[in-house]
């Protein structure tokens, strides 16, 4: 049985955990692999919504695993407090699996977050102000502290002492805050170890041995390929490898166990937090896209930015990350347009690009060349079948697909979860 990754393909919001839904009771194993509490899934089953911010989606079906890997940001304050929403609400979550050698963000990594990024001013990035990129930032300084410390005290301590020597400095000297001192980041920390201790484990041996029993396993990317810290618009991206790549880092598994690799891609494209947008509306019909496809971020409930499908952007999340498939989720927002542009190519000065430049300032000031097509008045939300579409649905499917580089295998056209077309196995 195969290992899926599944990814998203533009800014994040495209709907990643509609795809996992989809996949459903087939996968054995849902693993989050980068990120922390900074993006979320929005799940419809039914009449029940769910936010997920730090946990998988799987956590929400029966009989998978969910794993939390060693290339996640914890918050445990957060973690527990979306189990406690789910476990009141009758979801059984008592199957996830912490990885020992994740990192763990602290009050300390929250507090450098926001003050850092009111200094930037005009510079600032757009951070969810969640301590995502200081943790990271101690992570590759050395200086992070990770799960399997919360239970050895003295090892707990010497490392939020080393932490803290760096940080109050900063955090005095410079943004003119009260120092932090270790004993209420240990004694906060050590609160949560004894419920956190049954949850954590070798997730890495726990993967491996799973596929080689041939068990299904879906890797869960959090933002998406544009916000990825080395192939996004950089440096307004997320401060981890989001894209199939980080899979294999961020869980601990052999790049050649990998069998499929899914992007899911909106039918339009949104953005939230600062950053080049060449396809960014700021008319009315940004505004019809952002009413009728209820564009607020999941975290932040910031209202996103929103423009027409960028191609560009698709094939180059296809070359990247070696897409296999797309899920291409809300399609049914366009529905009621007369017209649907889409971005074929940029123009950077007069000269055409037909890939996304590789230098920052080129995709700064990129300019769509846009092609129209024909909308559609029908309600498509009840459609199971490709053929059920109405032909200017199909037709603009079909044409997005011939420029995005992978075949479209998966068409949301509503928010729940059996609103969806399926056009290819995702699993076989």
């Amino acid at each position: 049985m195969p290992a899926i990754v599944l990814i998203g393909a533009q800014w994040g919001d495209e709907g990643k955990g509609k795809a996992t839904d989809l996949l459903g009771s087939r996968v054995d194993y849902v693993v989050k692999f980068n990120g922390g509490n900074n993006a979320g899934h929005t799940v419809v089953i039914g009449t029940e919504k769910y936010a997920l911010h730090l946990l998988p989606s799987g956590i929400l079906t029966a009989g998978v695993t969910p794993i939390i890997a060693n290339g996640v940001v914890v918050d445990i304050e957060v973690l527990f407090e979306e189990l406690d929403a789910l476990i009141s609400r009758g979801v059984d979550v008592s199957g996830l699996k912490v990885s020992a050698n994740a990192h763990i963000i602290t009050q300390y990594h929250r507090t450098v977050d926001k003050v850092t990024e009111r200094f930037l001013g005009k510079r600032q990035i757009g951070t969810t102000g969640r301590g995502i990129g200081p943790t990271y930032a101690d992570k590759i300084n050395r200086v992070g502290i990770r799960v399997q410390d919360l239970f050895d005290e003295n090892i707990l301590r010497q490392k939020v002492e080393g932490a803290l020597a760096q940080k109050n400095h900063l955090l005095v000297k410079v943004y003119n805050r009260r120092a932090i001192t270790v004993d209420e980041i240990v004694q906060d920390l050590l609160s949560y170890a004894e419920r956190l201790r049954p949850m954590v484990a070798d997730t890495a041996l726990l993967l491996h041995e799973a596929l080689t029993a041939g068990k299904t396993v879906l890797f869960e990317g959090g933002q998406a390929t544009m916000l990825d810290v080395d192939h996004g618009t950089y440096p307004f991206v997320t401060s981890s490898n989001a894209t199939s790549g980080g899979a294999v880092t961020g869980s601990g598994i052999g790049p050649n166990r990998i069998d499929r690799i899914i992007a899911v891609v909106k039918a339009y494209t949104t953005r939230v937090g600062a950053g080049p947008f060449p396809t960014e509306l700021f008319d009315e019909s940004g505004e019809f896209l952002r009413a009728n496809g209820f564009e607020f971020g999941t975290t932040t409930g910031r209202p996103r930015r929103c423009g027409w499908y960028d191609a560009p952007v698709a094939r180059y999340t296809a070359r990247i990350n070696g897409v296999t498939d797309f899920v291409l989720t809300k399609l049914d927002v366009l529905t009621g347009l007369d017209t649907i542009p889409v971005c074929v190519a940029y123009s950077v000065d007069g000269v055409r690009f037909d890939e996304v430049p590789v230098s920052q300032s080129d995709f700064h000031h990129a300019k769509p060349i846009f092609e129209d097509f024909p909308g559609w008045t029908d309600d498509i939300t009840g459609a199971r079948t490709f053929e059920d579409l109405p032909r200017n649905a199909q037709a603009y499917v079909l044409a997005i697909e011939k420029m995005s580089g992978a075949r479209i295998s998966a068409i949301g056209v509503g928010p729940g979860r059996e609103e969806i077309i399926s056009r290819h196995d995702l699993v076989d």
